[in-house]
């Protein structure tokens, strides 16, 4: 497995999330209010779009999530499930700090999404 910097950590804001490219795919990472870390596939399933780095952070029965900032699905940063519909996920990533950088793994944590969402052509 390597790892890939993506920023210092106190350039990320609580509650807020960014994109970075990790390997040719852009992968959303979450610093949330208690300073964890968390890092998700970028791209949202529903609507194709990559924009789940820019969706609204926040918590469920304790658990920190993601909402679509498209169609408000809510995805748990942990799991990469999507609370709002079973049987989609998002992929989740290894995620970690070393030396103030925050740096993410080119390989997917645990177990493969049930889903892997199809990316939406884009006209030039």
């Amino acid at each position: 497995m390597s790892w890939v910097s993506v920023c210092r950590y106190q350039a990320l804001l609580p509650e807020r999330g960014v994109c970075a490219l990790v390997d040719g795919r852009q992968v959303a990472v979450f610093r949330t209010y208690d300073g964890a870390l968390h890092a998700i596939g970028n791209l949202d399933p529903f609507s194709g779009a990559h924009v789940l780095s820019r969706g609204i952070v926040g918590t469920r029965a304790g658990e920190p999530t993601v909402a679509s900032p498209l169609h408000k699905q809510v995805f748990s940063l942990v799991s990469g499930e999507c609370l709002d519909e079973p049987g989609v996920t998002v992929p989740v990533y290894s995620i970690r700090v070393e030396d103030g950088l925050v740096q993410v793994s080119s390989v997917r944590a645990g177990t493969e999404p049930v889903r892997e969402p199809a990316l939406v052509p884009m006209s030039v």
